[in-house]
């Protein structure tokens, strides 16, 4: 469940950054920003790296991180495009739509279950092992798309991109549903309960007796599972897919799980920051779409404020640190 806790001081923050970047939009560009056209617009592509960002904000929340997301995502949307475009002979009929999509599903999942193994059989650092697999995955994906954009899905297909339920945007409605869900599996079950304690002490869990390796495991597999999702929204927003599709989602994703409240420590963190973070990214880049800023400025401004958020989270840390002594130190070991 997405719950808004006003009184957290992050909260409040984060909730005051977003009405003032919803404001100086606002002010600076009226009759553009504030268009239904716009609107519509941002809500129709913010749900593709806000699904990536929920994903990876999953795995950080045990102390990890899933740097394979966005490769997860393109592979998985390039397994289902292969399947309904060039097996079925009518890519239009039901079933190779139905089987299109559970394909994706299915490669999110596997994907998530490699890293996952990775981490938990063979003890590589999550870091190190998602790099290796997010160059692997992006490698299968050319190999199998022969580097050139895979297009022709059915309108059943892309009606999940395009489309609206009772004026709402289909990816929105999608993106609504699984941050709910996701916040409902955090912090109304036993799994998310043994999560947080994972990525928060993991030396009282493993004298708790929590299966450290199977929580480890199913979080990387949700992590592949809700970029495969990702992934669909991309396919069926786009009508193809293409190996270097959302080449900056993975730093936009990094820096809306952190100005969300998502400890990079692991332990902390709320699905509710992390939708007020994604509303205030959003914003920001629609904003500097109007003022006609490069994509490579915007690169430079994401860098920027990740490096920013960061580095207050680190003096903080510090902080708190000093003012419990070194024994919350020795926990995190």
């Amino acid at each position: 469940m997405i719950r808004l806790k006003v009184s957290d001081p992050h909260t409040r923050l984060l909730m005051a950054m977003t009405v003032a970047v919803f404001l100086a939009m606002s002010l600076l560009k009226p009759g553009v920003f504030l268009s239904w056209n716009n609107l519509r617009s941002i809500s129709f592509q913010f749900p593709e790296f806000a699904l990536l960002a929920l994903a990876v904000s999953v795995t950080m929340l045990t102390g990890g991180i899933d740097l394979s997301i966005v490769s997860t995502a393109l592979l998985a949307a390039s397994a289902g495009a292969i399947l309904q475009t060039q097996v079925f002979e009518n890519p239009s009929s039901l079933a190779a739509t139905g089987l299109a999509v559970a394909a994706i599903f299915a490669v999110g999942a596997l994907c998530g279950g490699v890293n996952g193994a990775l981490i938990v059989h063979l003890r590589i650092p999550p870091i190190l092992a998602t790099l290796g697999t997010m160059q692997l995955f992006s490698g299968l994906t050319i190999a199998v798309t022969g580097g050139t954009a895979l297009y022709g899905f059915s309108d059943r297909f892309l009606f999940l991109g395009n489309s609206s339920i009772l004026g709402l945007p289909v990816p929105l409605v999608i993106f609504v549903l699984l941050a709910g869900l996701t916040g409902l599996l955090l912090t109304r079950t036993g799994f998310g309960f043994k999560l947080y304690l994972l990525g928060g002490n993991p030396r009282a869990a493993r004298f708790s007796g929590i299966n450290s390796a199977q929580i480890l495991l199913r979080t990387y597999i949700l992590s592949g599972v809700l970029a495969s999702f990702a992934g669909l929204i991309m396919a069926a927003r786009s009508n193809s897919v293409n190996a270097d599709y959302g080449a900056s989602y993975l730093l936009l994703s990094i820096l809306v799980a952190v100005l969300g409240g998502i400890n990079p420590d692991g332990g902390f963190g709320r699905i509710s920051g992390l939708v007020l973070a994604v509303l205030s990214l959003q914003f920001i880049a629609s904003g500097l779409n109007m003022l006609r800023f490069s994509s490579f400025a915007k690169d430079l401004v994401w860098g920027g404020l990740l490096l920013v958020v960061l580095a207050v989270h680190q003096a903080v840390k510090n902080r708190r640190n000093r003012a419990t002594g070194p024994l919350v130190a020795e926990d995190k070991r």
